[in-house]
């Protein structure tokens, strides 16, 4: 079985390498091609192009790189007609690969279409939940709430488990000695995508260093190497590339908003969510017009009510990150409580095994295409 796997950014690369394993698992034969990164190359992909030439976000970095976006199309286009696989995954990354798989229903009308870990849809950009739905045989989500919400709409969408649980299921398996003993130093998680840690780093970097009695330590993104980081480190604030090491040691965090929060809350760290936008003030007059979800980050969504604080827009300044600091840091009633919402978080998501769950949906849905 050839399978075409398409990822845009580091954290795709990660879910569809674990999900080649699983369908290595059940198909010794099977082989891979596509886009994506290390991760992917390593567990065997012909790999056309990685990520990093990918990963713009916002309509700012796709017109600085217009024309790498368009090679990219290009790319992708030729290797599935080169490829010709018996059937295309998608992960996230919803602007490229919606256009990719347009171009193979058009193209390549008889091989399916998966996207695993669809869009988030139900957060913002809500219309694309019909062209997913119209170029997908098959949707399989990774939160819980989200066959309901395709059921609104009169779509069908499988929960297969949370990849997030898995990866961090599989760490502490990895490090059965390690301890979760907080040290006295705040994790500082400013994203994965340069724009976004440019943007974030230096307020999230002001706000630990109030706190002096605690060190600081940031994470370090796959796709980003160190020399990027240092015009805003200081000599005393070092880098650290093992994300999950670092948060299940810190006292704190301070974290840009997305899938890291989840991570940040399944490994027990208690934290703060920042997001960065241009024209904060428009932003926060008329955000609910493209956002239509009441709270922002995925533990808070997860749970239906804001467990962890949310720093957005016009409140993502210094002093509002680090007045919550200061009670993650002092607050001993504040720390239970929220760790006691982690713990929820964890039951809501289950121990669906999500790899191989997906792999053995993708599996069986070939066959049948295959059969016919």
């Amino acid at each position: 079985m050839k399978y075409f796997i398409l990822a845009g950014e580091a954290s795709g690369d990660q879910h569809a390498a674990d999900l080649m394993h699983a369908l290595l698992a059940l198909d010794t034969r099977a082989c891979f091609a596509g886009l994506g990164g290390d991760r992917m190359r390593e567990a065997g992909c012909n790999l056309y192009q990685d990520y990093r030439h990918m990963a713009f976000m916002g309509f700012e970095a796709v017109a600085r790189n217009l024309g790498q976006v368009r090679r990219n199309f290009r790319i992708a286009e030729q290797a599935l007609r080169q490829e010709r696989p018996d059937v295309i995954v998608l992960i996230d990354y919803p602007s490229f690969n919606l256009r990719i798989a347009a171009f193979a229903k058009k193209h390549l009308p008889n091989t399916p279409v998966i996207y695993y870990i669809p869009p988030k849809v139900w957060a913002w950009k809500r219309y694309r939940i019909h062209r997913i739905a119209a170029l997908s045989d098959a949707v399989l989500g990774i939160f819980p709430f989200e066959p309901d919400f395709y059921k609104q709409f009169g779509y069908q969408c499988t929960y297969v488990g949370n990849p997030t649980m898995d990866q961090i299921r599989r760490f502490r398996q990895a490090h059965p000695a390690l301890s979760n003993d907080r040290q006295r130093y705040i994790a500082i998680l400013p994203g994965s995508r340069p724009s976004e840690v440019s943007h974030c780093l230096p307020k999230m970097l002001e706000a630990a260093q109030r706190f002096p009695d605690f060190a600081v330590r940031v994470a370090a993104a796959p796709g980003l190497d160190d020399r990027f980081y240092s015009r805003w480190l200081p000599a005393d604030v070092p880098l650290v590339r093992d994300t999950y090491a670092l948060l299940s040691h810190a006292y704190a965090a301070i974290v840009n908003s997305g899938t890291a929060t989840l991570e940040t809350a399944l490994l027990g760290c208690p934290q703060v969510a920042v997001y960065h936008v241009g024209c904060p003030h428009i932003f926060s007059l008329f955000w609910r017009l493209f956002f239509k979800m009441r709270l922002f980050t995925l533990p808070n969504i997860i749970l239906g009510r804001e467990a962890i604080s949310e720093k957005l827009a016009l409140h993502f300044t210094v002093d509002e990150v680090a007045d919550e600091l200061s009670r993650l840091l002092y607050d001993d009633s504040h720390r239970s409580r929220l760790l006691d919402d982690y713990d929820r978080i964890a039951q809501v998501l289950g121990d669906t095994p999500a790899p191989l769950n997906a792999a053995k949906i993708i599996s069986n849905l070939v066959n049948v295409k295959l059969i016919k």
